[in-house]
């Protein structure tokens, strides 16, 4: 039988996470799979670690840190798999994880890609996420984050997966398009489940497919990294992906949202990241509004099936979850 599956592992400087995270992988109870390490110009040694202790992996080395989604793009343009996972290298594996993910794509043909349910490393019996949501107020959200390890327990129809452990049908991925590479990194993966969603293809969220996260072990939550590309990010997601005909419904909600984070993260020293972030966000208007164009052309869904998936979310709520988060 030909190998089903590519299993991505995007690296920086992630020298000290791979052992456990490949190791996870060596004991997966699914064996139809090969893995490929990007690595996005790591100065720890992180590659010459690799070849000689884990020879398995076929390794892409990048020359500078390409940032998460051209780095993806390098190993997801040459993958000609059935599937192609995406598994970060602070995750680890559950050894039925990844035969739970293709189980489930071969069990649902009307899902183009698949979610997990990615619990706390630290604290296995809190959620990391089960996979993402998008809210009407155009933003991205963690579904379940912090809930208890023993919910969020069925298999159901989610609006997105989380790069950091999904599976993708590759078919989906020729259709819908791979990682916006002007993203550089955050929000990527929301923009690909959206684009998804807008050609047609859904989302399974798959409760009994479970990796163990290192929640920020890269990009610190509210870092000035994370403020800045998540921020100007989110921008683009909204205008690249939400249809016209919901436009009014989501509008003043996001213009709200935006001006209650605005006042967040002047509070955790970051007011001059956001607004760099909403600046650039501006000055990429243009070229965003010529890939919307592309994207709303293509459309498959009709506005009444976006709307039912995405979340209604209180200003309240979202700053209780951004404190927990950032705890």
């Amino acid at each position: 039988m030909d190998t089903q599956v590519n299993v991505i592992i995007l690296n920086w400087n992630g020298k000290r996470l791979l052992p456990e995270c490949l190791i996870g992988l060596r004991q997966q109870v699914y064996r139809s799979f090969y893995i490929t390490l990007v690595d996005n110009g790591s100065s720890d040694g992180s590659v010459d670690f690799v070849a000689q202790n884990y020879p398995e992996v076929r390794i892409i080395a990048l020359p500078e840190n390409l940032g998460f989604s051209a780095a993806s793009n390098a190993a997801l343009e040459i993958s000609r798999t059935k599937y192609v996972a995406l598994l970060n290298n602070d995750a680890v594996s559950h050894p039925m994880w990844l035969n739970k993910m293709v189980e489930a794509l071969e069990n649902f043909p009307g899902a183009g890609f698949a979610a997990s349910k990615m619990l706390s490393y630290y604290n296995p019996k809190i959620i990391d996420r089960a996979g993402d949501a998008y809210t009407r107020a155009g933003t991205g959200l963690l579904r379940g984050h912090a809930r208890p390890a023993d919910s969020y327990n069925s298999i159901e129809w989610i609006f997105g997966a989380c790069a950091g452990a999904s599976l993708y049908r590759t078919e989906m991925l020729d259709d819908a398009g791979i990682f916006d590479k002007d993203f550089f990194l955050i929000y990527e993966d929301v923009d690909l489940s959206f684009r998804a969603q807008l050609k047609g293809y859904k989302c399974l969220y798959v409760p009994e497919a479970i990796v163990y996260h290192r929640g920020s072990s890269t990009i610190v939550y509210d870092s000035p990294t994370s403020v800045y590309y998540g921020h100007r990010n989110l921008e683009w997601v909204y205008i690249k992906n939400m249809p016209a005909g919901l436009v009014l419904r989501t509008i003043f909600p996001h213009i709200i949202y935006n001006i209650a984070a605005f006042l967040f993260f002047i509070t955790r020293g970051r007011g001059r990241d956001f607004l760099r972030a909403k600046r650039d966000a501006i000055k990429g208007f243009k070229r965003t509004l010529q890939k919307r164009r592309r994207i709303q052309a293509d459309k498959k869904v009709d506005d009444k099936y976006i709307w039912t998936m995405l979340e209604k979310e209180t200003i309240f709520h979202r700053l209780t979850r951004r404190i927990v988060i950032s705890q």
